[in-house]
């Protein structure tokens, strides 16, 4: 029986978002939930814009992906499609709908998830919660509609760091932006046992991180809402931080760089994440300009997680 259809093409990264915001405007056919995935790696070198600072990623193709309860019509993917292409100015590559059997759903979002160790933690799905070891610090967290299980090198990086520079019994005022499922507000909560404020640009990704905060029994210290950047006023009430812990994207990083700045308790730390090496120069002086120092960086794969200090 199937219940769930998939629509699926790959574009180039910097039309990914068009695609999705098209999609999910859409009164027909509704979709149920739009994600982006890479693809294949980009190789060509960052193109220099206008701006200093805002350089235009190469992620090379990005693969979009949308769900919807029953088969879209060809005609409504067709004209959907069409619409895109033509405000992304990018064409769609190997556009197909396939069906989605109920039997699969489940095994295929957990599929490939083994246990991840970082640091102090042990990141786990609900169906390997015989493995979580002695002394470590269980972190559960299934593979669902948010970015951010602790399989990826950004969100490892990031819990490695929060391994080693929270300590339990110190008070201190964090941020997660960009929280995803919520796995580091989690870690921090379970480390120090303080208050966390959460935020993410995606409303699911906010409802995910409750989720799982109640499932790692620490529902009442983390506070997560829906923000772009710092535009939520409660992000701007709690300042200034002790910690802020932000894995989106490079370019978001760049953008937000005086905001951290202006939100971080002298002394206070910065973790940064969801960086291509590539990426790291330009980033770590977008942060330089503002008067964040650079105190370790830690690479892993093509990605790289930076430590900065007000």
């Amino acid at each position: 029986m199937t219940s769930l259809w998939k629509l699926s093409f790959t574009v180039p990264y910097e039309a990914t978002e068009t695609f999705s915001d098209v999609l999910e405007a859409a009164i027909w056919p509704e979709v149920l939930a739009v994600s982006t995935t890479e693809a294949e790696p980009g190789s060509s070198p960052l193109v220099k814009t206008a701006s200093e600072w805002n350089e235009v990623e190469a992620h090379g193709l990005w693969r979009v992906e949308a769900l919807y309860a029953e088969e879209p019509e060809e005609d409504a993917v067709r004209e959907l499609i069409a619409r895109a292409e033509t405000q992304a100015g990018a064409k769609a590559e190997g556009v197909h709908v396939d069906p989605v059997p109920d039997e699969d759903w489940v095994t295929r979002s957990l599929e490939g998830l083994e246990p991840v160790r970082a640091g102090r933690f042990f990141v786990y799905g609900s169906h390997d919660a015989e493995k979580v070891p002695a002394g470590a610090i269980p972190l559960l967290v299934d593979a669902g509609q948010a970015f951010g299980t602790g399989h990826h090198e950004t969100t490892a990086g990031c819990l490695e760091y929060v391994s080693e520079l929270v300590r339990p019994g110190v008070p201190l005022n964090v941020l997660d932006i960009g929280t995803g499922t919520g796995v580091l507000a989690i870690a921090v909560t379970k480390l120090a046992r303080v208050n966390v404020l959460a935020s993410d640009i995606d409303p699911v990704a906010v409802e995910v991180t409750k989720a799982n905060a109640k499932a790692n029994g620490v529902g009442p210290f983390i506070t997560a809402l829906t923000a772009k950047g710092f535009g939520h006023p409660d992000l701007r009430a709690r300042a200034p931080y002790d910690l802020i812990i932000a894995n989106i994207l490079a370019r978001p990083l760049v953008s937000l760089a005086p905001a951290f700045r202006a939100h971080l308790r002298p002394g206070g730390t910065l973790i940064l994440s969801g960086t291509l090496r590539t990426q790291e120069n330009m980033v770590a002086g977008a942060m330089r300009m503002q008067g964040l120092k650079l105190v370790s960086r830690r690479p892993k794969g093509d990605w790289v997680t930076l430590r900065m200090e007000a």
